[in-house]
């Protein structure tokens, strides 16, 4: 919207003229986002634990837990609004990406709500059966995969990139909407099941999605993704408005979800938050690297996946209790400790991932 009135207001007064550099939007998203975050934030909280909106613990998770009963919760509800509302300022809204990446972050906000509506009713930590929960994300991740697929244009737009090579793309053609469908809906519920503990999941996103902004920025310039030798996907730099946006409420949410947090994510937060991670990385045809980059998401879901089968098949468990960052608190690991060292390791699996932009 304000892209659109600078640009009127720039035919009057050169200086706004400066608003069509989309670095420099980037940027203000960030600030936009993070100050309206800090303003609300207190606000929310207070509305939330007045209405009585609160956490759910499940009974057979780690004992310390049992004290943030009642932490206010649907913190997630805070984040989309303010992403939503930062990027219909500030980014190119006749950009098809931009209303794609709205579409699915609302969709999977969708569910998480009726999830964290479930619980809260019910006072009961299961939520919305595990069923119908995918077959909610399954639709949606099955529409935006298809979607994506009959509107692309160039051959870069649908095959396989593998990082730390020059010249390997696998032509996907209509395996592209399985893996699509598999980044959005595996990243939606890898964010979930990793966001267990104090602001262990939305710094991770934050980085994650920093990182993505900024590949998604190179992306969309001929002379950059020539130079560097990633595929050239038209329009997709605007996405970087979008991920300045996703910075700033992430880091004003932290403000409040730090050890001892004063309000929680829930599923409304990070369920749509992983199917964007998802979905910004199918569009920059960036797959293999977002699994590098998010490993934390991935190790987590793995131990899930593990313990599940390991128990079904041997009767025996592998670790003391999944997703992973359970089973390091029950070895005697204070709750900041494992969140701050699952924070370094997604930096450097960032750095790692930024990497294969120029290491090819």
């Amino acid at each position: 919207m304000l892209l659109w009135l600078t640009d009127y207001l720039s035919q009057y007064v050169g200086g706004f003229g400066v608003f069509q550099y989309l670095t420099l939007r980037t940027m203000v998203s960030v600030v936009t986002a993070l100050a309206v975050s800090l303003l609300i934030g207190p606000r929310m909280i207070k509305w939330l634990a007045q209405a009585q909106i609160g956490q759910t613990i499940r009974e057979d998770g780690p004992s310390s837990h049992l004290s943030k009963a009642g932490t206010p919760t649907m913190g997630g509800a805070l984040i989309l609004v303010v992403i939503l509302c930062t990027t219909l300022l500030w980014g190119d809204l006749s950009n098809k990406y931009i209303w794609l990446v709205i579409a699915v972050a609302l969709a999977f906000g969708g569910i998480g709500w009726l999830d964290d509506y479930l619980k809260i009713s019910k006072k009961n930590s299961a939520g919305l059966p595990a069923r119908w929960k995918y077959l909610l994300q399954s639709i949606f991740g099955l529409a935006v995969a298809i979607a994506l697929y009959q509107q692309a244009d160039l051959p870069q737009e649908t095959a396989l990139y593998v990082p730390f090579f020059k010249s390997i793309a696998i032509p996907l053609g209509v395996g592209f909407i399985l893996l699509s469908y598999l980044m959005i809906v595996g990243m939606s519920n890898a964010v979930n099941l990793t966001d267990g503990l104090d602001g262990l999941a939305i710094l991770p996103t934050t980085m994650v999605g920093a990182a993505l902004g900024l590949i998604a920025y190179v992306a969309g310039n001929t002379e950059f993704s020539s130079y560097l030798q990633i595929p050239y996907i038209p329009g997709a730099g605007e996405l970087s408005v979008f991920c300045g946006a996703l910075i700033g409420a992430g880091l004003g949410f932290l403000w409040f979800n730090t050890y001892p947090a004063q309000i929680f994510m829930g599923d409304i937060g990070a369920l749509s938050l992983g199917a964007v991670l998802g979905l910004l990385a199918i569009i920059v045809r960036h797959e293999i690297v977002l699994l590098i980059m998010g490993g934390v998401f991935v190790l987590e879901t793995a131990s899930v996946i593990i313990q599940v089968a390991s128990f079904r098949l041997t009767g025996k468990r592998v670790f003391r209790m999944a997703p992973l960052h359970h089973h390091f608190e029950l070895k005697g690991w204070p709750e900041p400790r494992v969140i701050v060292r699952f924070w370094i390791i997604t930096l450097v699996l960032v750095v790692i991932g930024l990497s294969t932009l120029k290491l090819r």
